[in-house]
């Protein structure tokens, strides 16, 4: 245990699987605790299962790799997006009052013997274009959650009016997950919450069991496909015949046992960030 904690401090750490002669359950425990990706016994059976341990390893790190790559991704264009309504919404809010002021000051400037009166309005006009840009400039300090709007066709900006940022433009009920790997976890995490789910995760099938009938309920998102011999395809999750949810599973391999078990969508790992939520918002979606 102590080589497997020296391997795990390495940046990069390799996978490791115990293989023990002892059939010690609290050391196995321990080992995977301490980050060990699994474990084999010496019996007759280890020339077997080997194989199979190491290919569902190394599929493992497959998958945690492509994860982090399209959480990469999106992360960079949800900033790119940000940007690009952000820019939008100053050229808006701001272009307007500061061309008004520009104006007020080349009218100023090319009439040196304008009357005080007309002076007095130039300025005043200038000033209350400058405030507000001051007021928008600090509304966009103040936001806690962006929000967009339409601005032309295909193009959206910053609401800056909006004052109920709590409420989601969207709302397609609560997602309940729950999914072994936490990599997984943050990029379904995001990928619903983006679509319009309220998104939960369940630590444990019972408590996914006893929340998937609650009122509002639309998905539930479970892992299946698991390829250890005699295991459940939806991980021991049990879906009821008149749900009113949809039942999702993310398979790594064949998904045929899930679907016989009552998933209405089988997803393939590694999945595309991009499509992901596409086919499970139509499935919701009214006929």
């Amino acid at each position: 245990l102590d080589v497997l904690d020296a391997i795990r401090t390495r940046p990069q750490p390799p996978a490791v699987i115990l293989v023990t002669g002892h059939g010690n359950e609290s050391l196995v425990a321990s080992a995977l605790r301490r980050g060990a990706d699994d474990y084999l016994a010496k019996d007759s059976a280890l020339t077997e299962l080997l194989p199979q341990i190491l290919e569902r390893v190394r599929r493992g790190r497959e998958l945690r790799k492509a994860l982090a790559e399209a959480e990469q991704d999106l992360v960079r264009a949800e900033r790119l997006a940000a940007v690009g309504e952000m820019t939008v919404t100053l050229h808006h809010e701001i272009n307007n009052p500061l061309m008004a002021a520009f104006a007020d000051v080349e009218l100023l400037l090319s009439d040196p013997g304008a009357r005080p009166e007309a002076l007095k309005q130039g300025l005043e006009d200038i000033r209350q274009a400058l405030r507000r840009i001051r007021d928008i400039v600090q509304r966009i300090g103040e936001l806690r959650e962006i929000r967009s709007k339409d601005y032309l066709r295909g193009v959206r900006m910053v609401d800056l009016e909006r004052k109920d940022y709590e409420v989601s433009l969207l709302q397609r009920g609560t997602a309940l997950l729950h999914l072994p790997d936490e990599d997984l976890v943050r990029i379904v995490s995001l990928l619903l919450r983006g679509a319009g789910f309220q998104v939960e995760r369940c630590q444990s099938v019972t408590d996914l069991q006893a929340s998937a009938s609650r009122i509002g309920v639309t998905a539930v998102v479970i892992a299946g496909g698991a390829s250890t011999p005699g295991a459940h395809p939806l991980g021991g999750f049990v879906a009821q015949d008149d749900r009113e949810y949809l039942l999702v599973a993310l398979v790594a391999g064949d998904g045929t046992a899930a679907t016989a078990a009552g998933a209405d969508h089988v997803v393939p790992l590694p999945f595309d960030p991009g499509t992901f939520t596409a086919e499970i918002v139509r499935r919701l979606s009214p006929a």
